[in-house]
C-alpha cells in the first residue's frame, strides 16, 4: 500500500445476519483489499461491551471511515448506535481537544426495504435518504469529517429476485478500488444525493 494511499475501515452492524440477502455478501465483498479494514461489530462485541480504547485506536489508523447497515427504523441497529455512544468521546472526536477525526471522509453503505421512490417528500417514507442520515450528517459536521452520499439499496426484500444484487456488489468493488488508486472525488461525492446513482461522477480514470 502507497503512502498516499488512503485506508478505509468498514464498520458493519447486522444484528440478523443469517436473513441478509445483501449486506454479507457486501461486507464478505470489501475482504482481501489491502488498504481497507472490515469490523464486524456484532461478531465483536455480542455483549455490547465495545473496547473503545480499541475503536478510538482504528479510526485513527484510518482515513474514510464507512458504517454498512440495513436502515432500522429509519437510524442504525442499536450496537451501531451503542458504539458511537461511547467511542465518539469529548475529547477525542469533538470538544476543543478533540480533534482525532478532522478531515477523514465518513460514508453510509446501507439497504432499505423500501422502494426509493417511497424516500422523498410525497412517499410513503415523507424524507429523502440523505434527510433521514442527517443525526449521521451532523456527527460528521461536529467531529471535523466530510460527509458523503449514502451508497445505498433500496428495495432490499426484492433485491434477489429482481436480480439487482450483483450489479451493486460490482458497484461496491469499483468504489473501493477507486479509492484505492486515488481516483475517487470526494467533493462531488459530497454533494450527491446517493452515491451510487452517480458513479461515473465521483471515479476518475
Amino acid at each position: 500500500m502507497s503512502a498516499s494511499q488512503k485506508k478505509v475501515l468498514i464498520l458493519f452492524a447486522h444484528p440478523s445476519q443469517n436473513r441478509s440477502e445483501i449486506n454479507v455478501p457486501l461486507f464478505n465483498v470489501s475482504k482481501g483489499f489491502d488498504h481497507v479494514t472490515t469490523v464486524d461489530l456484532y461478531a465483536e462485541y455480542p455483549n455490547f461491551r465495545i473496547d473503545i480504547d480499541k475503536e478510538q485506536q482504528r479510526l485513527r489508523d484510518h482515513d474514510v471511515i464507512v458504517f454498512m447497515f440495513p436502515l432500522y427504523w429509519y437510524s442504525t441497529p442499536s450496537l451501531l448506535k451503542e458504539w458511537q455512544d461511547l467511542v465518539l468521546e469529548y475529547g477525542f472526536a469533538y470538544g476543543s481537544e478533540g480533534k482525532e477525526l478532522i478531515g477523514k471522509k465518513f460514508f453510509c453503505a446501507l439497504t432499505a426495504g423500501g422502494a426509493e421512490s417511497s424516500y422523498r417528500k410525497e412517499g410513503f417514507n415523507h424524507f429523502t435518504i440523505r434527510q433521514l442520515l442527517q443525526p449521521l450528517e451532523q456527527m460528521a459536521e461536529l467531529t471535523g469529517m466530510e460527509f458523503l452520499a449514502p451508497f445505498a439499496l433500496f428495495g432490499a426484500g426484492t433485491a434477489t429476485e429482481e436480480q439487482r444484487i450483483t450489479k451493486h456488489l460490482q458497484n461496491w468493488r469499483r468504489v473501493l478500488v477507486a479509492i484505492a488508486e486515488n481516483k475517487f472525488d470526494y467533493d462531488a461525492a459530497s454533494k450527491l444525493s446517493k452515491l451510487n446513482h452517480s458513479l461515473d461522477l465521483v471515479i476518475t480514470e
